[in-house]
């Protein structure tokens, strides 16, 4: 049976890069790093296409690899490109991956201060050329996770290790730790039902992909309205929810009330009104955050009414962004 030949013509990614092109990088990569007789096996590993009879990788390592990757789109590649990477870090090909947006923010994560369930923290710079922090006020009402951001970024297993070794206490069992955690982040959403959801969901995944971070401080700023002086408050002091995950991906996914793109109705019992002006500040802010190498992702309010439906929604949302960046299987 002859493959069909998908048409990449004119098409492009976002960052100006055809399908084919991410196509021919990862043949070439995977003709560098692997041996014929284990090309079909890792092919497989890698989740490509079925081997079609007369397809032999003796022949042509590159024709063989292309072929099965024939009828994969650019998001699929891309999955595909990733693991490549991280099985083999060829350079050639995270060069493809860099104008995607695909590989990650460029900066080093200094400090990730999340959690919150309280008044915001003060925070004063004891070494501003170290960039290093410290709380002087309200640090009980957040954590603040002072370990190392490795390349598979911070999973639920680093966030329990961590949790266990902050105790001043005599360790609890895993179970227990793991359980003391889950409850400490979940109250940081402080009732908010939407934001609750979307957290169960994901914990449903396991233990073994990226932790949900909820609540995590983007911007700080110390002065008050009054201290301003009318100058605007910087946009978007937290985050609902932080992914960091492999190769420096960072993913921040956004739940929305109606708060974020209307305002209070002076007339008592009326319907809240359409707030452009904020609604065009949270895409600006949006466009900004993206530029720097997040990705971020919304979900409506509404989307989430119907708990069974939304549940099953974000489910299939957090799996397909996982097999994306690499922390679950591809879809065979």
């Amino acid at each position: 049976m002859t493959r069909l030949a998908i048409h990449d013509g004119p098409m492009t990614s976002p960052g100006g890069v055809p399908p084919f092109k991410v196509r021919e990088a990862i043949a070439e990569a995977l003709w560098d790093n692997v041996k014929a007789q284990d090309l079909a096996e890792v092919c497989e590993y890698l989740g490509l296409a079925q081997q079609e009879p007369g397809e032999d990788p003796y022949c042509s390592k590159r024709s063989y690899v292309k072929a099965r990757l024939q009828d994969m789109d650019l998001p699929a590649l891309v999955t595909v490109a990733r693991r490549v990477v991280a099985e083999y870090g060829d350079e050639d090909l995270k060069r493809i991956l860099a104008p995607l947006g695909l590989h990650g923010v460029s900066t080093d994560m200094k400090n990730l201060i999340f959690a919150a369930d309280g008044p915001k923290p003060r925070i004063v710079l004891p070494d501003s050329i170290g960039n290093a922090i410290r709380i002087v006020e309200n640090e009980q009402y957040c954590l603040v996770y002072d370990r190392p951001l490795g390349e598979h970024g911070v999973s639920w297993a680093d966030l329990a290790d961590w949790w266990a070794s902050r105790r001043s206490e005599a360790p609890s069992t895993p179970d227990q730790s793991r359980r003391e955690l889950h409850g400490r982040l979940r109250r940081s959403l402080s009732g908010n039902g939407a934001e609750e959801l979307v957290f169960d969901a994901y914990v449903k995944l396991g233990f073994d992909v990226p932790a949900l971070i909820p609540q995590v401080y983007l911007h700080y700023d110390p002065y008050t309205v009054t201290e301003r002086q009318g100058h605007p408050v910087l946009t978007r002091h937290r985050m609902d929810f932080l992914l960091l995950m492999n190769h420096r991906a960072r993913a921040v996914i956004e739940v929305d009330g109606i708060q974020h793109y209307s305002r209070d109705n002076p007339q008592k019992g009326a319907p809240a009104l359409a707030d452009s002006v904020r609604y065009a500040a949270m895409m600006a802010e949006d466009r900004r955050l993206t530029l720097q190498g997040y990705e971020v992702y919304r979900v409506g309010g509404q989307e989430l009414a119907d708990r069974a439906s939304a549940e099953k929604g974000i489910t299939e949302f957090f799996t397909a962004l996982l097999r994306r960046h690499g922390h679950l299987e591809p879809e065979r």
